[in-house]
């Protein structure tokens, strides 16, 4: 029987690979979005800078907290690296999310797993460059090789995913070859993937099986508790696995933004410590909205590894803050082993 040896939830964002200058470059477009999310009701920039005027948050946007802020980033980043450096899985599967990268308005699944043989990436092409939203390509660095680089799936595991899933009633997507849209501002695997290879893998990617969730578009969704019980499911898939595998399992996203929730992310980590899934599976939808809907990709891996008997510990919990209405990216990171 395959074993699960690791799990892992990290932040995926620009802020991480990106300077603490560079992180402004998103201001503008938080300014001309018309509505944001927070706490289950709906603002636009102004009315968030109003709202949100006694917790100063435009000093804690200041260019020393940013570089603060960006400096525990990088040194949670090495520190899970290093983890997954000494734990050294065979074999990974990947909780990630798509954001019109993979896939596009023609079809976008609720669940989608991959089960090629080769996934691959590549840098972003001058044509594609300037179909970018601002400060998404200066974070390139962070999820895309330097040149076309192919990465080795596992469709065994995959398959078996896929099987598990049907018969547990998961009508799931099945992905063997990544596609190639022409005039499409990206190509390849995703940042949410990408960005594991590259960052908590050190570009030493064993095989894996990135599983998609639709967290972001609207109408198809997964609700939270459908994501948890994903996630138990893939847990039986690996149990009957006959294999001597060691599987590491990630969640890869969030946590709270583009408006930053500390309060949120608190009761987020609190419960993935005590292992609450009534907590994860509860919360309303409506705060699983634009950015913070990537923690359904921390529940999904939570679902897995409630059922082992894995512990760690959180390794760091970075808000950081671009502007004073509270824009910007809440960075977290947690291993258990």
């Amino acid at each position: 029987m395959a074993e699960i040896v690791l799990g892992m939830w990290t932040s995926h964002g620009p802020t991480l690979s990106t300077t603490p200058q560079q992180w402004l470059m998103r201001v503008k477009a938080d300014q001309n979005r018309p509505s944001h999310p927070f706490r289950l009701q709906n603002y636009s920039f102004e009315e968030l800078k109003e709202l949100r005027k006694p917790e100063n948050l435009g000093e804690q946007a200041s260019l020393e907290q940013r570089t603060i802020r960006h400096g525990r980033c990088q040194d949670a980043i090495s520190k899970m690296a290093d983890i997954w450096d000494e734990v050294k899985p065979d074999v990974a599967i990947i909780m990630g999310n798509d954001q019109k990268e993979i896939f596009n308005e023609d079809m976008i699944p609720a669940f989608t797993v991959f089960s090629g043989e080769t996934l691959f990436n590549e840098p972003a092409s001058a044509e594609q460059i300037p179909l970018m939203a601002p400060g998404i390509h200066e974070a390139e660095d962070g999820h895309n090789p330097s040149e076309y680089t192919e990465y080795p799936g596992h469709p065994e595991l995959g398959r078996l995913i896929i099987e598990q899933a049907t018969k547990d009633g998961f009508d799931v997507a099945q992905m063997t070859k990544l596609p190639k849209h022409e005039k499409h501002w990206s190509s390849g695997v995703g940042h949410a993937f990408g960005y594991i290879y590259r960052q908590m893998m050190r570009d030493n990617v064993v095989p894996n099986v990135p599983i998609i969730a639709n967290t972001f578009f609207p109408p198809n969704q997964p609700t939270a508790k459908r994501c948890f019980e994903f996630g138990r499911m893939v847990g039986r898939a690996i149990r009957n696995w006959d294999s001597d595998l060691k599987v590491a399992i990630i969640g890869s996203g969030g946590m709270s933004h583009f408006v930053i929730d500390e309060d949120l992310d608190q009761l987020f980590m609190k419960a993935l410590e005590s292992r609450d899934a009534d907590v994860l599976t509860n919360l309303d939808e409506g705060y699983f909205q634009t950015g913070t809907s990537e923690l359904k990709n921390w529940i999904s891996a939570a679902g897995v590894l409630f059922d082992t008997s894995l512990h760690g510990e959180m390794i760091d919990y970075v808000p950081c803050y671009r502007s004073e209405a509270g824009t910007g990216t809440a960075n977290g990171f947690v291993y258990w082993r």
